[in-house]
């Protein structure tokens, strides 16, 4: 495993994520910018790292992300599904470990279609009877 790259597709509610994973120090970029500067709240950058920090391989690797679409929410989830998938290239030995975690599995949730003749997906257009 000489400097080898691990890549990855991560995906939640309507974000992508493509991550690249590498043997280093344990630099998190995302979208160019530090992980401290692109998440506003601390409790999506926990969630960006969760797998790593499962794994214990958080100052092993160093990630690059490219995130687009959604929300940071959104965005934070894809990101941690996107670094489950790329350490199980990396490493083959922490699947029991992220399916156990439930890092594998994609977030079936999405947002609901409007239907017509309503409102919006479930909300129903005002009705009076006089």
């Amino acid at each position: 495993m000489a400097l080898e790259k691990f890549t990855a597709t991560g995906r939640r509610k309507e974000s992508v994520a493509r991550i690249e994973i590498k043997p280093g120090k344990g630099e998190f970029v995302i979208n160019k910018r530090l992980i401290e500067n692109y998440f506003g709240r601390e409790v999506l950058e926990m969630r960006a790292r969760q797998p790593l920090i499962v794994t214990n391989t958080i100052n092993k690797l160093s990630i690059r992300a490219n995130v687009t679409g959604g929300g940071i929410a959104g965005q934070a989830g894809a990101i941690s599904h996107g670094i489950a998938r790329a350490l199980l290239k990396y490493d083959e030995s922490l699947k029991p470990i992220l399916r156990k975690s439930n890092f594998l599995t994609r977030d079936p949730r999405m947002k609901e279609r409007k239907k017509y003749g309503q409102k919006g997906a479930r909300a129903r257009f005002q009705w009076t009877k006089r």
